[in-house]
């Protein structure tokens, strides 16, 4: 029984020394800088209000922390919580909202998750990945439907897609 403790410390030290990660104690996240944030929320509002939609989106990290908002002129308050679930779900499955639904549908997933805090199961958020990673998720609510707030994300994503570096 002590040996398999030594081994079992052994295999473990070493696993945890290979990683600088753990070595180190610090995890670095990307998030999008301010000025980028800024841009993207106000592309998607701007994108839905040039097609007479009165919208808000809302751009959240992978923590689901609200980075930017911006409430377009005349949507109704209630799309200020609809974009902030609709990003927050996004960023929990790394995927569209419309990607989520789709599973959902198809019995691919259980609903389970659906009945946490904060989750919205309807078409409207996009992530945002860089070289392949999730780094946040913009949300919009307000259109007449949830693949016309998509388009309006992704139009705010599109804008600052060549800068996220």
């Amino acid at each position: 029984m002590a040996s398999f403790r030594i081994l079992s410390l052994a295999i473990t030290g070493s696993v945890l020394a290979g990683s600088s990660a753990f070595a180190q104690g610090v995890i670095t996240e990307r998030r999008l800088s301010a000025a980028l944030v800024s841009e993207a929320v106000a592309t998607a509002v701007a994108t839905c209000a040039a097609q007479g939609y009165n919208v808000t989106a809302v751009l959240v990290d992978m923590g689901g922390l609200r980075q930017g908002l911006l409430r377009g002129d005349g949507a109704a308050l209630h799309t200020v919580d609809g974009a902030y679930m609709k990003a927050y779900t996004s960023a929990t499955y790394r995927e569209d909202t419309g990607v989520v639904q789709g599973r959902l549908k198809d019995g691919q997933m259980n609903g389970f998750q659906m009945k946490l805090p904060n989750m919205a199961v309807q078409d409207g958020a996009a992530v945002i990945k860089l070289d392949n990673v999730a780094i946040g998720a913009l949300g919009v609510s307000g259109a007449p439907s949830g693949d016309k707030d998509t388009a309006c994300a992704k139009a705010g994503i599109a804008k600052i897609s060549d800068r996220m570096k």
